[in-house]
């Protein structure tokens, strides 16, 4: 089957790929496991000269590269901008402090000397999404390959350019030849992948069906991994909230990459003593989103990625409005894949957008009667990957966030991930973690070394 590069805003077939077969997979996985030994062997210092190298290179080409995503997948050239940047900022950041971070660790035995050292595993398989196609990517691949080891991407089907922008972005760089290469494989090919002699580990970045799939492989074959899953984000505004910063945050992080991202606030939940005067906020602000061709610098709102990722979206959302839920803003599909800005209040258990990821320009409304019943509801998913509390008190709602089931938990803050912070979630949002210290010790061996 072929990879088909199509533009979501004019439904324009750009280019056409076609897949790899079998020989082509076992001759790239090969060529990545014989460059990583001299990688490894290279050294912190040159390692992290080339890694500054592709920081700069993103700097320089982020406008190239926000056309080239807005193009595959549809997010408006500013927020494209923006995300490669972020990838320049990961870079940076893994080239400054990798060394740092796998240092060894001196401890004190009965023995003359011991100690843990941090040594790459070989080959990371990285699969990756196509809502921030250069950021996911940069995301698992700046410290793994800091770390030592290899890569190979297998990036999502409807995202081929961006995937060999990035196999170039390295390249261009000075990377070894096939030390980072984009692997042009089906989805069904993915599992041959990771039974390969030649891959070490996986890193996935997907759906919670996807995650259980490629988890189930990697314990197959004994292969380490890290699922980052789906999410269902939990946005709580107290009665004592500053209801416009609130307001305002609440639509930036909902409709943020047209509502395409795992950690988008997906559940709002304003308690009682606020809920209307907060939600008639939210209804304002979110009217004022600009939604149109994502090549112009103005539109704020693209089009979905895929028309099916729409229709599956609307389906969603006529099923809750059945259900009891009530249309207070858009919920009517545009043109081809665009899907406006929509609300959905007083969404209640049973209904689609209370227990479902919404993924896309959805917001689910969610009353909660109190502090307490909101943190219930906040708790009550089978998700956990992120979560915001709103209050002028930051210390009570400090302690509020130790109670909620997630990953990372902010205040008066939207949910965003940063290099220096680890990010991933629990229960079904996944396991393991990426970025800081911790993200790039998961695809290395700890090894403990003893000495008389």
């Amino acid at each position: 089957m072929p990879y088909i590069s199509l533009n979501p805003a004019t439904n324009e077939t750009l280019k056409t790929y076609m897949s790899w077969d079998r020989r082509h997979l076992a001759e790239a996985l090969e060529q990545t496991y014989h460059a990583q030994p001299a990688w490894a062997r290279l050294g912190f210092p040159r390692r992290a000269e080339l890694m500054h190298r592709a920081a700069s290179l993103l700097h320089e080409r982020a406008a190239e590269y926000a056309i080239l995503i807005a193009a595959e997948m549809g997010k408006p050239v500013r927020e494209g901008r923006a995300e490669v940047e972020k990838c320049a900022l990961a870079c940076d950041y893994y080239a400054v402090h990798a060394e740092h971070f796998m240092q060894v660790e001196r401890v004190q035995t009965g023995a003359c000397k011991s100690y843990v050292s941090y040594e790459p595993l070989g080959v990371v398989l990285g699969v990756m999404p196509w809502n921030f196609p250069f950021f996911q990517v940069i995301r698992f691949a700046a410290p793994t390959l800091m770390a030592g080891n290899g890569c190979v991407l297998k990036h999502a089907s409807n995202v081929p350019q961006c995937a060999l922008a990035l196999e170039r972005l390295f390249q261009d760089a000075g990377f070894p030849p096939h030390l980072f290469s984009t692997l042009m494989i089906e989805p069904s090919e993915v599992g041959e992948a990771i039974a390969s002699q030649h891959v070490h580990a996986v890193t996935l970045t997907g759906s919670e069906r996807a995650g259980r799939e490629i988890a189930s492989h990697a314990g197959q074959h004994l292969k380490k991994c890290v699922m980052e899953l789906g999410g269902s984000d939990a946005f709580i505004v107290l009665k004592d909230a500053d209801l416009e910063l609130a307001a305002t945050f609440a639509v930036r992080s909902r409709f943020q990459n047209c509502g395409q991202s795992c950690i988008a606030a997906k559940r709002i939940i304003p308690v009682a003593d606020i809920a209307d005067e907060f939600g008639s906020l939210f209804i304002k602000k979110t009217k004022e989103l600009k939604m149109g061709d994502p090549l112009d610098e103005a539109t704020q709102i693209g089009p979905m990625a895929r028309l099916d990722l729409r229709e599956n979206l609307h389906q969603q959302v006529t099923d809750s409005i059945a259900q009891g839920a009530h249309a207070v803003l858009g919920c009517e599909p545009g043109e081809g894949a665009f899907y406006p800005p929509s609300i959905l209040d007083d969404v209640t258990p049973g209904m689609r957008a209370y227990h479902e990821e919404l993924f896309g320009p959805v917001a689910a409304v969610i009353r909660a009667a109190d502090e307490e019943d909101a943190i219930r509801i906040a708790n009550d998913t089978r998700f956990g990957l992120g979560s915001s509390i709103w209050s002028r008190d930051a210390d009570h709602a400090e302690e509020l966030a130790h109670r909620i089931q997630a990953g990372c938990s902010f205040i008066n803050g939207m949910v965003r991930s940063d290099p220096r912070l680890p990010f991933g979630g629990t229960k079904d949002s996944g396991f393991g973690r990426e970025l800081s210290y911790h993200g790039i010790r998961e695809f290395v061996n700890v090894k403990t070394v003893w000495v008389r």
